[in-house]
């Protein structure tokens, strides 16, 4: 392919040189020429002609001089090289072109051998350059579809999640029925049309972006008064925040607000905001939605006083296919004021602060931590723009988040009939309803049968979603002692104050989730023999490993086997009777380079040291041992009988006896020395405790 020469000058005659020298190159397809009489004809030519390989030019023009051309060619054409062509070949000259961007400088008169060899040099750098350039751009196209194939993998990562949680209740809840339909019909069949409805709604919610993108998705506008609507889908909150000891609040200066509505696109947008909003507000606190007619727009503020989110991930929550974990003041006004929720001096005609996040967050960038999918609010934001109107968020760690959402008043649709009935929306009310809670003692099989509970192992369910907690209870009732953590800081919490047995933890959960939960407890002395089960739908081996490297002891994806289940604790219960095999005898602990044994090791010792420090005061027992330890009574108990299977008291008693078998063997004290010797103060009760614990009387150690 010819390469395109573009040359500069105002002397008809240098046209003709130049076809004249080059004519065999022109005739063998080796050069084409194209020509202008000054630099701002040049100019001309090249925004018309993007095929130009190089400009060779005069310095000497009207117009526009060759100097001013390199330098306007540099800026505008930065991988477009250019040659001076000229008869004033001082030093000077060629030092100012050089400097505005001249590749190379030939003076006149020209040597053709030379011309044609600077030309040839010029074009292959400027060929260099285009392909560096080529190089260049291809590897930022590979870098964003590896950056677009994260995302997609990111993407399907997260709605196997969503998927893999509702299918765990319905595929459980179905074996639960066909094992015990007398029992579990009516409740499992409620928890699977609830979770089917989750999924289809997800399914609709991932339709309705493609369409909105498509452009295909209309607005169905009616006109009429918002208010008796906003009230109607905020009372159908209340049950879900009732179930979660949340307080609702409305609040609104308006009495009517007459306007064009679409109550479809409204309740989407609305019902995504209030589920989250009590989703990620703990027990006890409030949600308020407020409602207000701010400069010809309508004004919806969501307000809770949630975990919030952080605000690293504030600037993307909108964004497709990306949800956080988690700046706005507390609310200050009760229920039923009037007042403005945000206080005296807000602007109420305030734009989206700065550092809030709004419809114009930048793109998501793929390795992003996420926790959902973020296809809620990225179709709640969409909704919005399709009305018209806007939706950004506030938002403070540990406080709470506002999401605010403005929508032009407008009067143009047809008037709503009056006494037309409220809009119905069926899968709202199964979207809203309160979902299932893990069984009660009501309902347990072995309710009321406390003799046969206290032999069972206690098991601590950690699990944000009600419904699949309450498959796991209805799993595994009858054979452990069930308790249940709601999020990972109660998780914490309570197996802090309980010392369960075992833990069954999942994942995915606001605040603290169980990566967090299952290193905090397996890096803190009271827990750290608890066997741990991460239950989760994330079922990469990443996941799988980063579990099993903060200290699970078994990881299980969702949707599970229920047999798998029972098997996994099980064989997590026996490796607890190989570790109290372990420090059965107490006389010599074997070596093991299991690093998970060195805490209990430790522990062990730390015990054994602090009774054999005491051995001689007859007084010192659990509640001095509690002392020495740093634990309490309960913590202590469960701990040392999970290690030893034996009760504190049993364990102290035991140090004891060990020491005197020791001096019986190398000491000349009679028995009742060694007894008093080893803090018993009634040597027959010594005899008889020796005799039990080692099958012989204190007598014959001694032969």
């Amino acid at each position: 392919m010819a390469a395109r020469l573009l040359v500069v000058d105002d002397e008809p005659q240098f046209e003709r040189l130049i076809l004249q020298r080059f004519r065999r190159s022109i005739r063998e397809g080796k050069y084409e020429f194209v020509f202008a009489g000054n630099g701002l004809e040049a100019l001309k030519l090249l925004k018309q002609d993007a095929a130009i390989d190089m400009v060779l030019t005069d310095i000497n023009m009207p117009e526009m001089d060759g100097l001013t051309l390199v330098g306007r060619i540099r800026e505008s054409y930065p991988m477009l090289r250019a040659v001076v062509v000229s008869a004033y070949g001082d030093m000077k000259n060629i030092r100012t072109a050089m400097n505005l961007g001249a590749f190379d400088f030939v003076t006149k008169p020209i040597e053709f051998p030379d011309l044609e060899a600077t030309i040839g040099k010029t074009l292959k750098e400027a060929e260099m350059l285009r392909q560096a350039e080529a190089a260049k751009e291809l590897k930022e196209k590979n870098e964003q579809l590896r950056e677009i194939d994260d995302l997609k993998t990111q993407f399907f990562t997260n709605i196997s999640h969503e998927f893999r949680t509702p299918l765990t209740v319905i595929y459980g809840m179905a074996e639960q029925i066909e094992e015990n339909p007398d029992r579990w019909l009516g409740r499992g069949i409620n928890m699977i049309r609830r979770n089917t409805q989750n999924m289809l709604n997800l399914v609709n919610q991932i339709l309705d972006l493609r369409k909105l993108e498509a452009g295909k998705m209309p607005l169905r506008l009616i006109r009429g008064d918002v208010l008796p609507f906003f009230h109607y889908l905020f009372e159908s909150f209340h049950s879900l925040a009732e179930s979660r000891d949340i307080q609702m609040h409305f609040l609104s200066n308006e009495q009517k607000l007459v306007m064009d509505h679409d109550p479809e696109k409204l309740l989407h947008i609305l019902s995504n905001l209030l589920s989250n909003a009590i989703k990620f507000t703990p027990e006890g606190g409030d949600v308020y939605f407020q409602v207000d007619n701010v400069a010809d727009c309508l004004q919806i503020r969501v307000k809770d006083t949630g975990i919030g989110i952080p605000a690293s991930q504030l600037p993307f929550i909108f964004e497709r296919f990306f949800s956080g974990s988690e700046d706005s003041p507390s609310p200050t006004y009760l229920e039923g004021e009037t007042k403005p929720l945000f206080g005296p001096d807000t602007d109420p005609f305030a734009t989206p602060p700065q550092g809030s996040s709004s419809s114009g967050a930048k793109p998501l960038r793929a390795g992003r931590t996420q926790h959902h999918t973020g296809i809620g609010l990225a179709l709640a934001k969409e909704l919005t723009t399709l009305m018209d109107g806007e939706i950004w968020a506030n938002s403070k760690e540990g406080e709470g988040s506002t999401f605010t959402i403005r929508i032009p008043i407008r009067q143009e649709a047809p008037l709503q009939k009056e006494g037309s009935p409220m809009p119905s929306f069926p899968e709202a009310e199964i979207l809203v309803a309160p979902p299932a809670e893990p069984g009660s003692p009501a309902e347990s099989a072995v309710a009321g049968v406390e003799a046969e509970l206290a032999e069972l192992p206690s098991l601590l369910v950690i699990e944000d979603n009600p419904d699949v907690a309450a498959y796991l209870f209805a799993c595994l009732e009858g054979r452990y002692q069930l308790e249940h953590a709601k999020d990972g800081q109660q998780g914490i919490d309570k197996a802090l104050e309980q010392v369960p047995d075992i833990i069954i933890s999942d994942v995915m959960m606001p605040g603290k989730n169980g990566y967090e939960v299952c290193q905090a407890l397996k890096t803190d002395e009271r827990t750290s023999h608890i066997p741990i089960i991460l239950l989760t739908a994330k079922a990469g081996q990443g996941s799988k490993s980063e579990g099993l490297s903060r200290g699970a002891d078994a990881y299980l994806s969702k949707p599970f086997d229920k047999q798998e289940l029972f098997i996994r604790l099980e064989k997590l219960l026996e490796l607890r009777a190989t570790l109290q095999k372990r420090y059965s005898t107490m006389e010599e602990l074997p070596a093991n380079e299991d690093p998970a044994l060195r805490p209990e090791d430790q522990f062990v010792m730390r015990l054994r040291k602090a009774v054999e420090a005491n051995l001689e005061d007859e007084h010192f027992g659990i509640h001095e041992l509690c002392r020495e330890i740093g634990l309490s009574r309960t913590q202590l108990h469960r701990k040392v009988k999970a290690l030893t299977g034996r009760p504190t008291s049993g364990f102290i008693r035991f140090i004891r006896l060990l020491r005197a078998k020791k001096l019986l063997a190398v000491s000349d004290l009679n028995i009742s020395q060694v007894a008093f010797e080893v803090g018993f103060r009634d040597p027959k009760y010594f005899s008889r405790t020796f005799q039990e614990e080692f099958g012989k009387p204190p007598i014959e150690m001694r032969k």
